[in-house]
């Protein structure tokens, strides 16, 4: 009869723990995910910056020299990402296959210029910024005109600064969540073991000797759970760096590894100041307290 028993509270005892594990995995993946998020926020928003180009469109008349000369000054340019020269024969053959006729035959002239296209790194991309680099550069006497999508920089400008901030919002509020979902794992874990602590207690056990073996092996639960939210952020990055290879998930290994040990702190520190509380709590309850 005790031999059932035995085994019926050690079957107890492993699901409690394995529900704890689980809690504090799934919770962790998620902050994981979020965190990944915001370490690369900057990162995707540097590589929208990065796509917007200015088109430096030339006079008929300008110099093969000047071109050389400009296109040079543009690629030492503290600004500058890329400068690429477009011929206006190679951009008309580019237009025409894009429309799906040959304009020039149909015109009987090219109508296009010769163009520079310059892509900008991703500090320079500001209206007041790109509006400066275009006014400067179209002080110069062979550029006919200087082209961007004004509205298209603003919207980037503005956007990153709004996605930044709700992503700080929702980062603090689900932080707050799941500090309370672990506790919770936690404090039912160390409920079912309130009359255990009070006995303890009632033999003449300090409060830190007690409390001592459910910090140690909440810890440890955390890291096992912490362990568990590493390798399945790992799969999810792989699997998407698979699909979504432009993004580089698994290119900056310094920023996995402040993932990676953020995680792992997290599950250990929450995990110790959860099991604190809770042991706190039963063991300054009266003995007919613990019954409700």
């Amino acid at each position: 009869m005790s031999t059932s028993f035995e085994k019926y509270q050690k079957r107890k005892l492993i699901s409690s723990y394995f529900s704890v594990v689980l809690s504090i995995a799934l919770v962790l993946f998620l902050l994981g995910i979020l965190g990944l998020l915001i370490l690369n926020t900057k990162k995707m928003a540097d590589r929208s910056k990065e796509q917007i180009t200015i088109s430096i469109f030339l006079k008929d008349i300008t110099k093969q020299i000047e071109i050389d000369q400009l296109q040079k000054t543009l690629a030492v340019s503290d600004y500058t990402k890329s400068a690429t020269y477009i011929s206006k024969e190679v951009a008309a053959e580019t237009h025409s296959k894009e429309i799906g006729e040959d304009f020039v035959d149909y015109l009987g002239y090219n109508p296009l210029k010769n163009s520079i296209d310059v892509q900008l790194k991703a500090d320079f991309v500001t209206a007041e910024k790109v509006q400066e680099i275009a006014e400067k550069l179209s002080e110069k006497s062979f550029v006919e005109e200087v082209s961007y999508d004004k509205v298209l920089v603003g919207m980037l400008a503005n956007g990153v600064e709004k996605i930044g901030f709700w992503i700080l919002v929702a980062s603090a509020i689900f932080t707050f969540i799941a500090v309370l979902l672990i506790n919770s794992s936690i404090r039912l874990s160390i409920y079912s073991k309130r009359f255990i602590i009070k006995t303890m207690q009632m033999v003449g056990a300090t409060k830190s000797f007690i409390r001592r073996p459910f910090l140690w092996q909440n810890i440890k639960l955390g890291i096992l759970g912490a362990l568990l939210a590493s390798v399945a952020i790992g799969a999810t990055l792989y699997y998407l760096d698979s699909y979504f290879q432009g993004f580089g998930l698994l290119e900056d290994s310094l920023v996995l590894a402040v993932l990676i040990a953020g995680i792992f702190l997290s599950g250990i520190l929450i995990s110790m100041i959860s099991t604190f509380f809770a042991t706190q709590r039963f063991l300054n309850l009266k003995t007919d307290e613990l019954y409700y």
